[in-house]
């Protein structure tokens, strides 16, 4: 076993499991991908650490992989099947879209950095997946021609209260994310039922906020 798959397997036992997630589906996805893959060459050593990791270019805007934990709760609390049509908001290289495409039908996943795009499909190319279509987007635009979705996943925190992203969900669709207008920070799974959108928290959790998911400035006489 190399040292990469013995991290994977660590990360699963370590930090995954003892979080209680069980769902096998989410475990067996986590082992499949290669997280290694999806990070600049020099944090390779960091890909499995328990932290939201800084995969930035140089000069370029603030991205992250958000923590295994937090992504595999939120995945589960989503209850994801195999015919799921799923948003990935803010997928960065895209390893958390490669993760839901091993357990859903379809993946829209999102990204604003088009150098980003590139990567993240030249990444999920190498593993095959076929079922995962990148576009260079806002994540608070969505991808609405490619809904209605069951399941919109935000890779990271929101400030404001995500209504377009709610509108591209189909009737009992479900968006999970950290919300980040109250302190503390938590994972919410909001629901749709007609127009309504009930809402419920799923466990404490912080996550970098999402670009276009800002907090707009109070005004100051």
């Amino acid at each position: 076993m190399s040292d990469f798959s013995t991290a994977r397997q660590k990360m699963v036992d370590g930090q995954v499991r003892p979080s209680d997630v069980t769902d096998l589906r989410i475990l067996d996805a986590l082992l499949a991908v290669p997280r290694e893959d999806f990070v600049p060459t020099s944090q390779r050593a960091m890909a499995y650490l328990d932290i939201d990791l800084d995969i930035s270019a140089p000069g370029g805007a603030k991205r992250f992989l958000m923590k295994p934990v937090v992504l595999a709760r939120m995945l589960q609390a989503a209850e994801i099947t195999a015919t799921d049509n799923v948003l990935v908001v803010g997928c960065a290289t895209g390893y958390s879209a490669a993760v839901v495409a091993q357990i859903a039908g379809r993946v829209t996943a999102t990204e604003e950095d088009p150098a980003l795009v590139g990567n993240a499909a030249d990444c999920l190319s190498g593993l095959g997946s076929t079922n995962v279509v990148f576009k260079a987007a806002m994540a608070v635009d969505g991808c609405a021609a490619n809904g209605p979705y069951d399941i919109i996943v935000l890779v990271g925190a929101t400030e404001i209260i995500p209504s377009n992203l709610y509108q591209q969900l189909a009737p009992g669709g479900r968006l999970v994310g950290v919300f980040a207008m109250t302190q503390p920070q938590r994972a919410m799974i909001v629901t749709r039922s007609g127009d309504d959108y009930g809402n419920r928290a799923l466990f404490d959790a912080t996550a970098p906020v999402l670009s276009g998911l800002e907090r707009l400035p109070a005004f100051v006489f």
